[in-house]
């Protein structure tokens, strides 16, 4: 067993982990540094990074034109309050998405987590109807399979039966979950849904393309076409959580510019600064704005994270879309996929799969049952891969940097852990 370095062995009483059992889990792997799509562990070993860092790192690690913004930005101001001030990272950024974005989503709300930049999208839905004097649409439309955060409001539009969080069934007000119109009965469904309560229902929220925590679950544009047809139909906003998908992962910039859909919120985070520091961002089209816009101080959005607009990070942003607007990320996209496709068909051999498939820059092994998260989890590293399976899936959604011969050892170690 590899000896833990000294600050590991001091530190580990007094860190709380996420997202495991602090008493049974093994002890997290230490890492010394990271260089491209490659974790170095302090032990010396390698390992080809097969989930970007929960999906954030979209451009490698340790990227010298985002090092090298941060680096200057640093030097002149590393933070001031957004409060009553201005900084020309922020505003560059935000004039910058958007441009990218599609329609009018042309006004960025920053905050420092995507679970924060959706409470403050459904506050913006809250808020909306509230500012001009429609009573009554306290609650949220999300669906089964759906991901959106860990925070208190965002908890309940997850899936209460797959998510994370049947603890807390109870403790918050009850939101609609319903099954996601993906054929003529379910899309029924949602219709009849929304003509019963649509008068309580402030916006839909969904996960545009991709359900990632929730077992990354693929459904094509027509849903957010028919999401975007009832949402005006019954007089709902229409709320599209792109923190996954966001930056390339599906093959578009955005899925709502590769869609054609165009929702009323918008929001952002994860890949935004290429993996290197915390920012996320709730983007509103301007209907959304100019319910805001009054003379009237009480009809104001009256939040402001500390940190929000960081100009550390908004420099890491700007870096990184200049990566994106330069770059080869669109053909690095294809070429990924094309190695998941390849070298993950294999494992429909084996044992309890029941589906292999991809989108983009992601490819998915679905099994038909939970796996062992831990032990497959370590399997993994011992081919030299970190590859971090939930709930029912084994996936890899890599830097887009990943050489062709890194992609062919992160589906390697898959197909021989899988497969023996």
């Amino acid at each position: 067993m590899t000896k833990q370095p000294d600050w590991m062995t001091t530190g580990a009483a007094h860190v709380w982990r996420p997202y495991c059992q602090m008493k049974t889990a093994p002890a997290p792997l230490a890492v010394a540094r990271t260089q491209g799509a490659r974790i170095i562990l302090e032990d010396g070993r390698e390992l080809v990074d097969g989930i970007a860092s929960w999906w954030t790192a979209v451009h490698g690690y340790n990227h010298p034109h985002i090092a090298a913004a941060v680096t200057e930005q640093l030097a002149r101001a590393p933070h001031v309050m957004f409060g009553g001030l201005a900084h020309e990272p922020a505003y560059r950024l935000a004039t910058r998405l958007a441009a990218l974005l599609p329609g009018d989503l042309d006004h960025v709300f920053f905050a420092e987590s995507g679970s924060v930049s959706v409470e403050i999208a459904m506050k913006m839905a809250l808020q909306f109807w509230i500012n001009q004097g429609v009573t009554g649409k306290n609650r949220f439309l999300s669906f089964r399979g759906g991901y959106h955060g860990d925070t208190l409001a965002t908890m309940t539009i997850c899936d209460p039966e797959e998510g994370m969080h049947s603890l807390f069934a109870g403790v918050m007000p009850a939101q609609h979950v319903v099954d996601l119109p993906v054929d003529a009965a379910s899309e029924a469904a949602l219709d009849a849904a929304l003509a019963q309560k649509g008068a309580e229902i402030a916006a839909i929220i969904v996960e545009p393309r991709v359900q990632g925590a929730g077992g990354m679950l693929f459904h094509g544009d027509e849903v957010l076409r028919t999401l975007r047809r009832l949402a005006d139909k019954h007089g709902v906003l229409l709320i599209f959580d792109e923190i996954f998908v966001g930056f390339g992962r599906t093959g578009d910039l955005f899925a709502c510019t590769g869609s054609g859909v165009i929702p009323d919120i918008v929001t952002l985070s994860k890949a935004l600064t290429g993996g290197t520091l915390p920012l996320s961002a709730a983007i509103a089209r301007k209907p959304i704005f100019e319910a805001f816009w009054s003379d009237d101080a009480g009809a104001a959005l009256m939040h402001g994270p500390t940190y929000m607009g960081n100009p550390l990070a908004c420099a890491a942003a700007n870096a990184s879309l200049d990566l994106f607007e330069a770059g080869t990320w669109k053909a690095d996209v294809a070429r990924i996929n094309k190695a998941l496709a390849e070298g993950l068909e294999p494992c429909r051999a084996a044992k309890g799969v029941v589906d292999v498939r991809t989108l983009g820059a992601i490819g998915v092994v679905e099994f038909d049952h939970p796996v062992e998260t831990g032990p497959l989890c370590m399997a993994f590293v011992e081919q030299g891969c970190w590859i971090r399976p939930m709930g029912k899936v084994v996936y890899l959604a890599p830097p887009y940097v990943t050489t062709d011969e890194e992609l062919a050892r992160l589906t390697g170690a898959i197909r021989t852990v899988l497969l023996g």
